[in-house]
């Protein structure tokens, strides 16, 4: 295998780590049960607009989350009243998903603690 096509290997491995978009769809889903629109305006809502995932971002991500059977799609009624009848898409975490975002966040929390020990964060002791 050559660099390039090392470089161009999906990220949908097992043990492989999460990227920012799937960590973000993630923790919105431990929440509880949403649909594609519904993540973008939560993480939307969650950072303040400072990560805004664009559909293609968004679907391309979840894709790689269903196929690392880290959520499932779930059929829910569409509760627009347009809709009626309707099935929307939605999504929710697997078992494992919620072990994956665990360690992702108690992941990220040794970076934190490593950075405030490095005086780099407040918090960190002079």
């Amino acid at each position: 295998m050559t660099r390039s096509e090392r470089q161009r290997k999906p990220v949908a491995v097992e043990g492989v780590g999460l990227t920012q978009a799937q960590f973000h769809i993630l923790l919105t889903l431990a929440e509880g049960e949403r649909h594609g629109y519904g993540i973008m305006q939560e993480i939307v809502r969650r950072t303040h607009g400072a990560v805004d995932l664009g559909p293609g971002t968004l679907y391309r991500s979840i894709k790689q989350l269903l196929d690392r059977r880290l959520i499932v799609e779930v059929e829910s009624a569409s509760g627009d009243r347009r809709d009626v009848g309707k099935q929307r898409r939605s999504y929710s975490l697997t078992p494992e998903g919620i072990i994956r975002t665990t360690e992702e966040a108690q992941r990220l929390r040794s970076l934190v603690k490593w950075a405030e020990d490095l005086l780099v964060l407040e918090g960190g002791q002079p």
